[in-house]
């Protein structure tokens, strides 16, 4: 039981079953009760750990790519460096470290986090202190933008729809015996999910993130008109199938209406949909985290810093290199996406 449940229990009643994006904005981000507006959710003491937290090699190399797609676009002054859903700020703070060495690059940039936690704010100001922050996407600066999400699109909100013929029902959040639980709209044909006619059956399950178009259109659109890279790291597939829906309590999986605002709720990105709404920016080929950060250089570097350690901070070490980049861990599970000008080249490591 928790008080935001008492809350949605209440709504409910009152009027009516509520979509899982409802559902989802609130037990995430509810002033009050949300998970991440309540709490540092990363590493053993919290629910769940992120690429980042596990070993300062992936934020340096993703640092070095994005620089490395700076200097190819002519080394642009005036040049935004943004993070969506920074965490601890972890990977800006290693993006930055392993950057110094690039000629010009931080005389070019300034540092943009686009973060809506309080508690994630307080976080990222003692690893990022000289940061800007905005709520949204649509209020970094004009101007060359290069970005990197890792793990911020898996945790939007998502609608889920099943087919019904040509109709679509949508699950929805309800009560029975004084519990939430799911439950089906009568069926709609609805015109913004006809291209997945195509590719379903009756009684497929499919996954819809609202926020995704608003969010990728800003950012294509910015590195369109004035060049930039971006780089999407998040776990998921080309396309939509099936309930991913879950929950991480304590790095368990957990009921997803069970406790609202003490679980983490995510659910597979579509990466089809991010690539959708890129244009007039162009995207990368779909790439696993694994492959991707081996062309990078992964294990060269993982290899000079072995050369450092010993006992248990080398097998820490590692394993935290098995862990990024082995397909049973996350190097299959995660894949990453880049977005590039449509004169430009693709950001290193992925393929146009």
């Amino acid at each position: 039981m928790t008080a935001l449940r008492d809350l949605l229990m209440d709504r409910i009643a009152r009027t009516g079953p509520i979509t899982l994006a409802d559902f989802m904005t609130e037990c995430l981000m509810h002033p009050e009760h949300g998970y991440y507006s309540t709490r540092d959710p990363f590493g053993e003491n919290g629910d769940f750990t992120t690429a980042p937290e596990i070993s300062q090699m992936f934020g340096e190399l993703l640092g070095l790519a994005l620089a490395q797609c700076w200097l190819d676009q002519g080394a642009p002054s005036n040049t935004t460096l943004a993070e969506l859903g920074p965490g601890r700020g972890t990977l800006m703070a290693d993006m930055l470290r392993a950057t110094k060495s690039v000629p010009g690059f931080h005389d070019a940039i300034s540092v943009h986090l686009v973060e809506t936690s309080p508690t994630l704010k307080a976080k990222q100001r003692q690893n990022v202190p000289n940061a800007q922050w905005h709520d949204s996407v649509d209020t970094l600066p004009d101007g060359p933008l290069f970005l990197v999400a890792n793990e911020f699109f898996d945790a939007l909100p998502i609608r889920q729809f099943v087919r019904d013929g040509i109709a679509w029902r949508e699950r929805m959040v309800g009560i029975e015996d004084d519990t939430l639980t799911f439950g089906l709209s009568d069926p709609a044909p609805l015109t913004f999910l006809e291209d997945r006619l195509d590719d379903t059956q009756d009684g497929d399950l499919i996954e819809h993130a609202p926020a995704f178009s608003p969010i990728i259109h800003a950012i294509g659109r910015r590195i369109s008109q004035h060049g930039g890279a971006a780089l999407i790291v998040d776990y998921g597939d080309w396309q939509s199938l099936g309930d991913t829906l879950q929950a991480l309590e304590r790095h368990e999986r957990a009921d997803p209406l069970a406790r609202p605002g003490a679980a983490d709720l995510t659910a597979h990105v579509d990466f089809a949909a991010i690539a959708a709404q890129c244009s007039p920016a162009k995207h990368t080929k779909l790439t696993q985290q694994g492959v991707f950060l081996e062309r990078l250089g992964i294990t060269d570097r993982a290899n000079k810093l072995a050369s450092q350690l010993d006992s248990a901070a080398l097998t820490s070490h590692i394993q935290a290199h098995r862990r990024l980049t082995h397909p049973t861990e996350m190097g299959d599970l995660f894949k990453v996406i880049g977005i590039y000008p449509a004169t430009g080249h693709a950001p290193p490591g992925l393929e146009p």
